[in-house]
């Protein structure tokens, strides 16, 4: 039994005391622990070593003491696994020197067996269990279809994913083709994560903003809900798509236990569009941390109140940014456990 239960009780939407609380990329790149493991290990390194990311996992448990852990890892170890090559590029990012462009490229994209290309994710699972020791939940995840298809197209990342988006309109038949092999990859990948032990997994569409409402349901929606469908019989499902508010309504009905919502949608407005009656997470603005402590400990409770307290996650409306102040962090976690 997990001893801090209060992240999967909020997914049940049971009343609480008071909300839960993590932070999207609370294992990274503001904390001193970590950066003292990146200037010395390569980022897929840090990946791809089971004994690293379970390290770099639980740091931020120790550090700030989240109501939930989420495992060290990438979204990018999909494509890497279905044999597309994906390196980190300081100060670029993700960089891939092969992106697929045409539907020939398409073809060459295998759905692999997820115990050989990704096995290490798995043991890097068990080994953060062992480290936690049900002192919270914690959780998994991986990037939407769409989100890694842009990257896939693009080979790196963009400010407006034309070139991904034009091959979808200019080969629709080959965009759902790759949209359906990354899906089945995931939902393989997800469930071994949930066989080797994550309470919840996460879906992040990043870039799902950049579609209109319509392509939106085409291109991202319709296998995002495969994921959930495949998923929910299993474990807790959520759902973060960034500058998807107009989708909120749709992602609603779907089995998704929880939403998560950015800083660009008012709490009232996530409430309506989202029918209401599911959990939701979220929303504040990761530059927000930057405020000073009192400011931010206001601006939480403000945050809760407008949420309300239950059938709700207290979180950032994105990752955390590396220029954050830990105690400014901490400040952000304390004061959703403060609140009454």
């Amino acid at each position: 039994m997990i001893k801090n239960d209060l992240f999967l009780r909020a997914l049940n939407k049971e009343t609480v005391e008071r909300p839960p609380v993590w932070m999207m990329r609370q294992a990274g790149r503001y904390l001193p622990e970590f950066i003292a493991l990146r200037d010395k290990y390569d980022f897929f390194t840090r990946c791809q070593t089971p004994e690293l990311a379970a390290e770099i996992t639980v740091q931020p448990i120790r550090r700030i003491v989240p109501d939930a852990a989420i495992l060290f890892s990438d979204i990018l170890v999909v494509p890497q696994a279905m044999g597309i090559e994906v390196l980190m590029k300081e100060s670029v990012g993700p960089f891939l020197p092969n992106p697929i462009r045409t539907p020939q490229d398409v073809e060459k994209v295998i759905v692999p067996n997820i115990h050989e290309t990704l096995g290490y994710v798995m043991d890097a699972i068990k080994l953060t269990k062992e480290m936690l020791n049900d002192e919270v939940p914690l959780i998994g995840f991986a990037g939407s279809p769409w989100t890694i298809f842009c990257y896939a197209v693009e080979g790196k990342g963009s400010k407006s994913f034309d070139t991904a988006k034009g091959f979808c309109f200019t080969h629709p038949e080959a965009a759902h083709v790759l949209l359906q092999k990354i899906t089945d990859t995931t939902i393989a990948y997800l469930k071994e994560k949930v066989k080797a032990g994550v309470n919840a997994v996460q879906v992040f569409d990043s870039w799902g903003g950049m579609l209109s409402p319509v392509d939106y349901q085409e291109f991202s929606w319709k296998y995002i809900n495969q994921i959930v469908e495949a998923l929910a019989p299993e474990t807790h499902v959520i759902v973060f798509g960034k500058g998807c508010w107009f989708a909120l309504n749709e992602m609603g009905k779907s089995k998704a236990s929880a939403l998560g919502v950015d800083w660009t949608c008012s709490p009232r407005n996530a409430r309506y569009l989202s029918g209401g009656d599911i959990t939701l997470q979220g929303n504040f603005d990761p530059s927000r941390l930057l405020s000073p402590i009192p400011t931010i400990k206001k601006m939480v409770t403000e945050m809760i109140n407008e949420f309300g307290k239950d059938k709700f996650i207290a979180n950032l409306g994105h990752g955390i940014l590396p220029n954050i102040p830990v105690d400014h962090a901490k400040a952000f976690v304390d004061a959703v456990k403060e609140y009454k």
